[in-house]
């Protein structure tokens, strides 16, 4: 008769133990919900802040600013505008600065090929201070660059040769090149190293913009 109460009692303690098995479960169930939740929530934050990662690693990578300058200047100028922003790419960065020559702004224009430029458009209230601006710059830079297209029959390498070695050195390249009975070639007739790999530099960049920003440099 004593073993009832006995087992009475191990019954009593197995019954008051599930509720808390019951209730250890739930906190389990409520701390993995919580958890999905989180990683829900983190998930769709990467997918709605991964666009602006990734502009802003693009911007880092091929900046692009003033389009607006850098369309209209192209337009009147009828230079394409991915190349403007190529040669402003390979210069500046996109960052207005002097170089030790004592080339400024944007698309890096010598004080001397300024006041040229300036005497040539009929700029007459130009100031060298002037290459500060954007718009000044860049206006500056693509007529330059115009001009040197028109003068090397739209050969893009050879403008862009012009425009970091210098017309005379070009015109002395060409000379040679063609004294030889060859046609003329960056890699077999450009002797400056700096002025070859600034050809490609652009030529590459130019190919970059048109894929990357058509839209703000107004190509479709």
């Amino acid at each position: 008769m004593s073993a009832r109460p006995a087992a009475t009692g191990r019954r009593s303690a197995a019954t008051r133990s599930r509720p808390r098995a019951r209730g250890g479960a739930a906190v389990r169930r409520r701390r993995r919900n919580t958890a999905l939740a989180v990683l829900g929530l983190g998930i769709l934050g990467v997918l709605l802040l991964r666009p602006a990662f990734e502009h802003a690693v693009q911007e880092i990578k091929l900046p692009l600013r003033h389009e607006d300058i850098i369309r209209q200047q192209a337009r009147d100028k009828h230079v394409d505008p991915a190349l403007v922003a190529a040669v402003i790419y390979a210069e500046s960065h996109f960052r207005d600065q002097t170089s030790s020559a004592g080339a400024r702004g944007l698309m890096q224009i010598t004080p001397a090929t300024a006041h040229a430029i300036a005497t040539r458009s009929g700029g007459t209230q130009f100031e060298e201070g002037d290459l500060a601006s954007p718009q000044i710059n860049i206006a500056y830079g693509t007529y330059y660059l115009r001009l040197l297209l028109d003068k090397y029959d739209g050969s893009e390498v050879l403008a862009l040769a012009a425009y970091n070695a210098g017309q005379s050195n070009v015109d002395h390249w060409l000379a040679q090149a063609r004294g030889s009975g060859r046609r003329f070639n960056a890699a077999g007739h450009i002797p400056f190293p700096e002025t070859r790999a600034y050809v490609d530099r652009v030529l590459q960049a130019k190919k970059d913009y048109r894929s990357t920003y058509p839209r703000e440099l107004g190509l479709k």
